[in-house]
């Protein structure tokens, strides 16, 4: 049975005072009927792992390398964001496959480290504006599916996040039918790709999630969770996005 999951990701905000919201998301959601995940930007997590010691919240990191160690200024391994506390880690986002080039390949790749680490790689996918009004939008998806995700993953070692480039940060959202269309094709592809396993990976939609929509968001089929961005920042924006999903 696969769970349901609400990840924030703060991307390059957050101070130590920031993490405060944590003490409150662990208080009001000590039952949730979903898991919570933060992903704080990297100098946070060990603070952010030892404020959430009760286990309500887990910490996620936004990126990896694919070594384990080496000559890599500035990067960070999969092996250390475990010893730091992390359970998951984001990879393949858009803004990281825009700005730094990453292909699916290399998106594969850190998943696979992730994994090899025992962390849970949220693998991101999502088409461009002009992939969308083009009607390339399954194409280009499915195909990030394919070539991003790691062979012989379960719903133990993976969770996928839908997140249309157009959508996110924008306010902007997909309809209902087509947030519904893309998952319904990706949780085919998944039990193509891993039979019975693929029927319990997590498949999460992102891009513009809100306590408005959330709701409508979670009742679509095979929408299991979101990976929120801005407003994962504050515990007044993220419940309401929680508790939706706790009910869904």
């Amino acid at each position: 049975m696969r769970r349901k999951l609400a990840a924030g990701n703060w991307k390059m905000n957050g101070k130590l005072a920031s993490l405060e919201m944590l003490d409150s998301l662990s208080q009001s959601f000590g039952d949730a009927g979903c898991d919570i995940a933060i992903c704080p930007p990297a100098h946070l997590i060990l603070p952010a792992v030892e404020r959430c010691a009760s286990g309500a919240v887990r910490i996620g990191a936004q990126d990896c390398h694919t070594a384990e160690k080496g000559a890599f200024t500035g990067d960070i391994s999969a092996v250390m964001l475990r010893e730091a506390g992390a359970d998951y880690v984001i990879v393949g986002h858009s803004e990281r496959r825009a700005a730094y080039t990453e292909t699916d390949a290399d998106v594969m790749h850190k998943a696979a480290a992730a994994q090899t680490a025992n962390l849970i790689p949220i693998v991101c996918l999502g088409e461009s504006l002009a992939e969308r009004e083009a009607g390339q939008a399954l194409p280009v998806i499915r195909s990030q599916l394919k070539h991003s995700v790691p062979a012989g993953s379960t719903g133990a070692t993976l969770v996928v996040a839908y997140e249309p480039i157009w959508a996110i940060g924008t306010g902007k959202i997909p309809t209902m039918a087509q947030i519904a269309e893309v998952h319904a094709a990706l949780r085919q592809d998944l039990k193509t790709a891993f039979g019975a396993a693929g029927q319990d990976i997590t498949l999460l939609y992102g891009g513009s999630v809100k306590a408005g929509n959330a709701a409508d968001i979670f009742a679509i089929s095979d929408v299991d969770g979101a990976l929120v961005g801005g407003a994962s920042l504050t515990a007044e924006d993220f419940s309401p996005i929680v508790a939706a999903l706790s009910a869904a």
